[in-house]
């Protein structure tokens, strides 16, 4: 068994639900069993889970770009049932779209030292791309599923993909 992470990235209610503050269709909710079958991979394999949660102060300058979602301490910036974190995940709390921008994560997976990263989740060109890049910025061997990621814009979708096997050294499968 290779010791691996997988790193969820921002399956919250105000992305993934339909009454979510910034919904990203039915594509997002598409990729939901999908990566429950991984999260349960993952724990049944006792490797190791990271989730990445979009978590904004209530004056966010994201909004200006973005209607108001993610507010700390809301419904809409829980992750949602279907992949509670369990006990010993590692939860990290974001307020860009890049996972390791203010975050412990470059610590966490240094801690972790696996020898390949698995990331799933929304939206690919935002927030899953963005921390890919910074995955490959530390020469991490990444995997990105193509049935465990989502976008609001299929195009944007499509060109991050391609991005991030071809920049990032990504493989996506």
């Amino acid at each position: 068994m290779s010791k691996n992470a997988l790193i969820i990235v921002d399956m919250l209610n105000d992305f993934i639900r339909p009454e979510g503050a910034l919904y990203c269709g039915p594509a997002a909710e598409a990729i939901v069993p999908f990566i429950a079958e991984r999260l349960e991979h993952y724990r049944n394999s006792s490797q190791a889970v990271i989730f990445l949660k979009d978590s904004h102060q209530p004056n966010d300058l994201e909004f200006d770009k973005f209607p108001r979602h993610c507010v700390a301490g809301t419904w809409g910036g829980r992750i949602i049932d279907e992949l509670t974190p369990g006990p010993g995940e590692t939860v990290i709390a974001k307020n860009r779209y890049s996972g390791f921008f203010n975050t412990n994560l470059a610590k966490v997976l240094r801690r972790l030292s696996p020898e390949l990263v698995e990331v799933v989740g929304v939206c690919t060109s935002i927030c899953v791309m963005d921390t890919v890049g910074g995955l490959a910025n530390r020469d991490y061997r990444i995997l990105v599923p193509r049935r465990g990621v989502a976008d609001f814009d299929r195009q944007f979708h499509e060109f991050a993909l391609k991005r991030m096997q071809q920049l990032y050294g990504a493989k996506i499968q």
